[in-house]
């Protein structure tokens, strides 16, 4: 080899190390989308409202933070977060505050969802969220799908807490799991008043108006929805925590900006 050919080598490799860098940097450098104008945090609409966003933490079906799910912030568009506010001042003056387990949820988030009961090895959290269901069901029984609601804003995942709040301890990866549906004493402990089952749970005790659902916890979830409705929202019959507002501003869009105060910067 001729000292030319090897400069000539040498050369070449280095444009092509140039060439990878600087594509990986323009890749770093491409910004995160932006939530539209019509997108709040729920706090400069609401700030008594508690959150718990659950799926920043290891706490929830997969069992580690989801993705695009940067920071505990929900974000809605401005209708449901002003409807919200309008519920939450009912329930004030009846002694609870509304808690938001998630809102917005990223489009990103969804594939994860959809990545993840693809996996039927991964089954760390089953004993908990989904203890009476085969995760092979879980696409066919409706409790993943390839687009949610939750990303496109109006959408809210919610339950009731009695003042004074205390918070919820938080979850420890790895600590015993309990049955979603098992008595409010026994399963994963939440300063949220008793709805039958934990969020989350896949099961049909679940579901707003299964008759088995009875007493106090039945009167709960009839107060979470009549609250609801009367500002607006529409529940779905599957899932007592699932509410959405209605009409939509976006009914037909699934946006996919994080989860993030940035993504909402200077909206009010």
């Amino acid at each position: 080899m001729t000292l030319r050919s090897t400069v000539r080598g040498l050369v070449a490799a280095a444009a092509a190390l140039l060439a990878v860098t600087a594509t990986s940097s323009a890749a770093r450098a491409t910004p995160e989308p932006k939530a539209p104008a019509e997108f709040v945090a729920l706090a400069t609409v609401d700030p008594t409202i508690i959150q718990e966003m659950r799926y920043i933490t290891p706490h929830n079906f997969v069992g580690k933070p989801i993705d695009g799910y940067q920071q505990p912030v929900c974000i809605l568009t401005r209708q449901a977060a002003q409807a919200l506010h309008q519920a939450q001042l009912k329930l004030l003056r009846e002694g609870y505050s509304l808690k938001v387990y998630d809102c917005f949820r990223p489009q990103r988030a969804v594939d994860h969802f959809v990545e993840w009961a693809k996996d039927l090895d991964d089954q760390r959290m089953k004993t908990e969220f989904y203890p009476l269901v085969d995760k092979s069901r879980l696409f066919e029984d409706v409790y993943i799908a390839a687009k949610s609601g939750h990303s496109r804003g109006s959408s809210i995942d919610v339950t009731l807490v009695r003042l004074p709040a205390w918070p919820t301890p938080p979850y420890r990866p790895g600590q015993p799991l309990v049955p979603c549906f098992a008595p409010k004493d026994q399963r994963f402990p939440d300063n949220s008043v008793d709805m039958g089952t934990g969020f989350d749970c896949f099961d049909t005790l679940s579901h707003t108006d299964d008759p088995r659902v009875q007493g106090v916890q039945r009167a709960n979830r009839q107060l979470l929805k009549g609250t609801l409705q009367a500002a607006g929202f529409v529940g779905i019959p599957q899932e007592w925590w699932h509410y959405t507002f209605q009409p939509e501003p976006f009914p037909d869009t699934y946006f996919d900006f994080p989860v993030a105060w940035r993504s909402v910067a200077g909206h009010r």
